[in-house]
């Protein structure tokens, strides 16, 4: 960063991509301009939230002033809209490091979104940059702080232009305690310093702020107040509109999509608590972020404690909203949170009554419940092989694309619903993709006789497989891994069944592709599995799946990959032929090129490549040459 000017008054410029965003930010278009007024109010009730937590240690840093607030400062004449809060505020070094850069791991994919001509609104509150929303309508931003307890206060302001500037502010110019955000509005934007438009917008996004927010209305009236901070959590359901919900919704996500799913009721018993959590429609920008955290805030008799406390699994990472106990310290410290009996006994309850309350939505909307699992699939099935206690419940509500299902949905019931007679196993195919999967040769036998087999195309599925013991009774196999026991399936009703080359023949020629291959195989057998495709290689029937191996081999966690088993269909006319001469006896350097480019050819189709190309490719041209004489 470039830094000049005294030791007191500093500017600098913005990290590289803080200057894009804000430039892509001020010269966009945005459906609704109104978002930055909840995301400086959402701001402001947390510095508010983060001083009552500091204050249950430090209670004199509100002594002098103990309720919290948050102030809305119109000016029409100067152009201005002030918000104030007389939460914790910040130091210098917390103005540079907040203000000044953005070290979320959702900047890059923001960015990329604006520039892609996606709907802003909707980006500021998937990627968590609302601060910056205030450049929508603010040709410059002042903002003031002085922290709780501090004898000093500091000044920010920048032109979001490229850089800003740090200096001392004088104390009787700043707050006593907390920040103050002075927006000088454009002149397209001078509506917003307004008291009708100032209502509206936050009856409409910040109504059921924790905080209350009261507007300054001059002329010597008394502060209106536009929110009383009542905690929409603790009312009775029957008393919450689908709007209030959806306000709230708003403020604790910072998403500007509607939810997919409010759970809303109060726990009474051993342990008292208020929930009021929401099922997103949008992922999250941080929804696969490696620490894996959740955003729940978690209150005690309506204090706020942390939004960092691990109350739920981290397969339920998406959930956002407000839990709030009756029975919780009130000082708990982070240790305390990692270890209370308390919070995890809450923890499995509203976890239990979020895989209820979903189980319900896919039973009684399930177009809407396909949407939720679209959504965050892949992230509930992270439970299959974390949480052997709910297994059996996420199985419940687990969807599943299928050979047989298209584009729709399945689940494990309907797939039981649908086995084939003498069937006792559910099948499965891993895969990189749909397309990918569905093309697989290993797939050709089942297809023959109707079994119907989930195709799981999401990185998490190979572990929780891996770990799955069977659902109803059926274990849970892959198609590549082992010999396919499907010969006791009829074959479906309209499948014509070829004729099989002499099992002799065809045993001789696997013994010479053996001898030929050596230990790049585990074995080579006919095949049950193959109708049309004249090899494909599987797993041994103890290894592990082939997908499976591919991930951990990438990641570095596998020392070495087991040779596969290569299958022959020996209804093939390529295979019947080859078995033919095989069994004809004499050496012929016809089969050993079959059997390097077949085993070449399983290997594309398994989507690696031959192991040795150069190899594969002289055996090509050699195999044309023959053709060609």
């Amino acid at each position: 960063m470039a830094e000049h000017a005294s030791a007191e008054r500093e500017t600098r410029s913005f990290e590289a991509e803080v200057s894009k965003l804000l430039s892509l930010m001020v010269h966009s278009v945005y459906s609704n301009r109104d978002v930055f007024l909840r995301e400086l109010i959402s701001n402001a009730a947390d510095a508010c939230e983060k001083l009552r937590v500091t204050a249950l240690q430090q209670p004199e840093l509100l002594a002098e002033d103990p309720d919290f607030r948050i102030t809305l400062i119109p000016d029409k004449i100067a152009g201005t809209l002030t918000v104030a809060d007389n939460g914790i505020g910040m130091d210098r070094a917390e103005l540079v490091g907040n203000l000044g850069t953005i070290a979320r791991s959702g900047t890059r994919a923001f960015l990329d979104g604006l520039s892609g001509g996606a709907e802003g609104s909707a980006l500021i509150g998937q990627f968590g940059v609302g601060f910056y929303s205030a450049f929508i309508v603010a040709s410059s931003v002042e903002v003031t702080s002085r922290k709780a307890g501090a004898d000093e206060a500091w000044r920010w302001t920048s032109d979001g232009q490229g850089s800003f500037t740090v200096e001392p502010a004088a104390l009787d110019a700043a707050p006593a305690r907390g920040t103050r955000v002075v927006l000088r509005l454009m002149d397209d934007a001078k509506t917003y310093a307004e008291q009708a438009t100032i209502e509206r917008v936050v009856q409409e996004y910040s109504a059921h702020v924790p905080i209350p927010i009261l507007l300054q209305v001059g002329d010597g009236a008394a502060d209106k107040t536009l929110a009383d901070g009542s905690a929409l959590w603790r009312k009775a359901k029957a008393g919450v509109t689908e709007a209030e919900y959806a306000e709230f919704y708003g403020h604790v996500s910072h998403q500007y999509d509607a939810p997919a799913l409010t759970i809303h009721y109060r726990a009474e018993g051993r342990n008292e608590y208020s929930v009021l959590l929401f099922v997103p429609s949008m992922k999250p920008f941080d929804l696969f972020d490696p620490e894996r955290r959740g955003r729940i805030k978690l209150y005690v008799k309506r204090v706020f404690i942390t939004d960092e406390a691990r109350i739920l699994p981290g397969w339920l990472r998406f959930m956002r909203g407000v839990i709030d106990s009756e029975d919780l310290p009130l000082n708990l410290s982070r240790e305390m949170l990692q270890k209370n009996p308390v919070l995890e006994a809450i923890g499995k309850g509203v976890t239990s009554r979020i895989l209820a309350d979903l189980d319900k939505l896919a039973n009684d909307d399930r177009e809407r419940y396909e949407k939720v699992w679209d959504a965050f699939g892949p992230v509930i099935k992270e439970g299959l092989y974390e949480d052997a206690e709910r297994r059996d419940a996420i199985y419940k509500i687990a969807r599943f694309r299928t050979t047989t299902g298209g584009d729709a949905w399945r689940s494990l019931a309907d797939y039981i619903a649908a086995l084939r007679p003498n069937q006792t196993t559910i099948y499965y195919a891993l895969g990189d993709d749909q397309k990918t999967i569905l093309a697989s040769p290993q797939l050709e036998g089942f297809a023959r006789r109707g079994v119907e087999v989930l195709v799981l195309s999401d990185p998490v599925d190979a572990f929780w497989v891996r770990s799955a013991l069977g659902y109803d009774g059926k274990p849970f196999q892959s198609v590549t891994q082992g010999a396919a026991d499907l010969d006791v399936i009829p074959v479906a009703e309209g499948s014509e069944t070829a004729e099989s080359a002499p099992e002799s023949a065809v045993a001789t020629l696997a013994a010479r592709f053996k001898q030929t291959l050596g230990d790049k195989v585990t074995m080579v057998r006919a095949s049950s599995r193959l109708t049309q495709s004249p090899v494909c290689i599987v797993a041994a029937d103890l290894g592990m799946d082939r997908q499976l191996e591919k991930i951990l081999s990438a990641h570095d966690q596998l020392k070495a990959r087991t040779a596969p088993v290569l299958e022959l269909n020996p209804t093939h006319p390529l295979i019947k032929a080859l078995a033919t001469k095989a069994a004809a006896g004499g050496a012929n350097e016809a089969i050993d090129d079959a059997a390097v480019l077949l085993f070449g050819e399983a290997r594309i189709l398994d989507g690696e490549p031959p192991e040795d190309p150069a190899d594969f490719s002289a055996r090509i041209a050699r195999l044309i040459e023959r053709g060609l004489g």
